[in-house]
């Protein structure tokens, strides 16, 4: 099974990347052979990132997928210590932040021994009993069980808990601010917003995901691209879940009513997305709106039909959370099949506790 899943891999990328049959023929035979001897065999570098910018092409729910080809690999296979593991998280906050224009990131740990994280994303905020982030209750307990206090406030970031392998107990560490790029909120025809102190971090870390190539699993793999719009003023902000900002909302607009028929709450949703967006671009940090991410998809799906590829697709993804029917792929479906490479869920059970978006 592992030799079939190589050499799917290995032929389709070879070829993608034009090399000759003999190299793809030689480039076999070492890896049916490390194989049998030990069981399993080790990716080159060029493997490595070239199967990671394959997974995000292949990722589903991704909008993102036409930049796939820029993604930026940190090869930590060989990361054993902790003074290593910090070394690659910190490198990773500070390279994919890159001043606010951010990168296409990923860094990959060891696919035998990696170090367990048991946040979902590497940035996230606390959640309380009645402040923060509710999605984040059950890390913060963990947090807090390991030493850890908050200020209480509704954005406290939250430490990373990691568990190195060879090591029964977990870890915490707390994130530098200085790598930690955060952007405060406000409107431009609505000041009263500013004083709600709302804010959002800029770069979304995925880090509860396993990434596959050609039959091998890297169970740790923190990555990021970066936000659309409305991920953070329509889901992050507004649903009902998380920090349903509805109603302090309304009032500092000033809205009078939220009646379903006065459509308040429309406006509300299209404001804070235009918020947020002109709130990270004041601060100059990388955003799209969700307008302008779907004319990229529609790229990406010309680009994947010249090559002859088919594009797969979660559709309740794909289509943005405001005003989808604007948008191409609102009006037809896809296959989510999930081919590989690709990055997959963990099962809940493995996590305390959404693809390059």
């Amino acid at each position: 099974m592992l030799l079939e899943k190589a050499r799917e891999f290995i032929n389709t990328m070879y070829r993608e990347l034009n090399y000759s049959q003999s190299a793809i023929d030689s480039r076999l035979d070492e890896i049916k052979n490390e194989i049998a001897e030990t069981g399993t065999y080790r990716h080159t570098s060029e493997e490595l990132t070239y199967g990671a910018r394959m997974a995000w092409r292949n990722s589903n729910r991704c909008i993102g997928r036409l930049f796939w080809e820029t993604l930026i690999v940190q090869d930590a296979r060989d990361v054993e210590t902790n003074e290593a593991f910090i070394e690659a998280i910190n490198t990773h906050l500070k390279e994919a932040t890159n001043g606010g224009k951010i990168k296409s990131y990923i860094t990959i740990f060891s696919p035998d021994q990696p170090p367990t994280i048991y946040n979902n994303q590497l940035i996230r905020y606390a959640g309380y009993e009645d402040k923060g982030d509710p999605a984040e209750r059950e890390i913060t307990k963990l947090a807090q069980h390991l030493g850890w206090q908050g200020a209480g406030t509704d954005f406290d970031v939250l430490p990373l808990i990691y568990q190195l392998p060879h090591e029964t107990q977990m870890r915490m560490y707390e994130l530098p601010p200085e790598l930690v790029l955060e952007v405060p909120i406000e409107h431009r025809n609505f000041p009263k917003l500013k004083e709600l102190g709302i804010k959002w971090y800029a770069v979304p870390i995925i880090s509860n995901m396993d990434l596959k190539i050609g039959g091998i699993t890297y169970g740790t793999v923190p990555f990021n691209g970066w936000y659309m719009v409305n991920e953070i003023a329509v889901r992050n902000f507004t649903d009902s879940y998380r920090y349903n900002l509805i109603e302090k909302v309304a009032e500092a607009f000033e809205f009078d009513t939220l009646k379903n028929t006065s459509f308040n709450k429309d406006r509300i949703v299209v404001e804070l997305n235009d918020a947020v967006y002109h709130s990270f671009k004041k601060h100059n940090v990388s955003i799209v709106d969700h307008l302008t991410a779907a004319k990229q998809f529609e790229h990406f799906e010309r680009n994947e039909k010249q090559a002859e590829r088919q594009v797969t697709g979660k559709w309740s993804w794909l289509v943005p959370s405001l005003s989808p029917t604007l948008v191409s792929n609102y009006h037809h479906g896809y296959s989510n099949e999930m081919k590989e490479p690709n990055f997959f869920y963990k099962k809940k059970a493995e996590k305390t506790g959404c693809p390059f978006h």
